[in-house]
């Protein structure tokens, strides 16, 4: 046993190694090849750099914390427009750590051709056998958001999407604030303030940003973490944050394709895979399949790797 213990280290080395080496050939193959113009989306789940940059206009129009960045000119990708290289989210906060999840969670993963993929089991039980991708795609592609919605053509009629409306979210907020009432509204009342940052926790958080990757024409996601000071979160840091399941798996650091920095990334070899399904689902629903709503079920899948991550706003969307 003492052996094989000492074995794993040497295991997770040549796995690295290995990933290294298939990285190597991809960055080769795609150096090489043509950029794909013409659409897969519903025969393989791909997208087009053209569609790629379509569902990222229908995530940042909806959820404007996330936004287009033009990246290092020296990187920049020419299939991509010069200001749409890659989209991102900064300062998404992560207060808890994930080990405490995977006690129940790495019960529910399973491993298909050495990937992990996630289970999405609710109510805090799990299940009494392992669900393939096909149910997780049923999950992801039940109903909720129309998938015939079109958010920015439908801008400013209320009622026309399954997503939450958050044009009002200020006036909202400012009701239900004390310091924001005028004097007439307080009625002669007093406010006392609290202690400066009184009720702030502070919490890791993480700048999130979604690449698209040519060799398997699908989005990919890198997590750069700051720690509760602001100082930038060393790789082995950044995996407590990850399932345990998925560490040095489907989860690798890499050089960010547009800033260059050692960037901790979820492996994109399974979500063309996962997006399939969903478009399955969608047609046997009678539902035309939209690629722009392709980033959707992207962030959904990935919650289920990365879950004390709060950009969770567009997890409550159920498809």
């Amino acid at each position: 046993l003492k052996q094989l213990a000492s074995c794993v280290p040497h295991m997770q080395s040549l796995g690295l190694a290995g990933h290294r080496i298939g990285d190597a050939y991809r960055s080769v193959v795609s150096a090489l090849t043509v950029t794909n113009a013409e659409s897969r989306f519903i025969e393989a789940g791909t997208l087009t750099p053209e569609e790629f940059v379509q569902a990222g206009d229908q995530l940042t129009f909806k959820f404007p914390t996330w936004q287009w960045d033009s990246g290092d000119q020296s990187r920049r990708a020419s299939y991509l427009p010069p200001d749409k290289q890659f989209l991102i989210t900064r300062n998404v906060p992560c207060r808890d750590r994930v080990r405490a999840l995977d006690e129940v969670l790495k019960k529910q993963i399973r491993t298909e051709e050495e990937w992990l993929l996630p289970e999405t089991a609710t109510g805090g039980t799990v299940p009494d056998s392992l669900r393939d991708v096909d149910d997780f795609a049923e999950d992801v592609g039940a109903t909720g958001i129309d998938a015939e919605d079109d958010f920015i053509g439908s801008a400013g009629q209320q009622g026309s999407s399954g997503l939450p409306d958050f044009s009002d979210l200020n006036a909202t907020l400012a009701e239900e604030d004390p310091a924001c009432r005028t004097s007439a509204q307080a009625q002669g009342g007093y406010f006392v303030a609290d202690a400066p940052d009184a009720h702030i926790v502070k919490s890791r958080s993480y700048d999130l940003s979604i690449t698209y990757d040519k060799y398997y024409q699908t989005p990919r996601l890198w997590l750069f973490g700051y720690n509760e000071g602001g100082e930038p979160l060393k790789p082995d840091q950044v995996y407590e944050d990850v399932l345990s399941e998925y560490v040095a798996k489907t989860v690798t650091v890499d050089p960010h394709p547009l800033t260059g920095t050692p960037t901790v990334s979820i492996h994109p070899c399974k979500h063309a895979q996962v997006m399939k399904k969903v478009v399955q689902d969608w047609i046997q629903q009678g539902i035309v399949p939209r690629h722009d709503l392709a980033l959707f079920v992207f962030l959904k899948f990935i919650s289920g790797i990365v879950p004390t991550i709060n950009y969770d706003f567009t997890m409550d969307i159920e498809f």
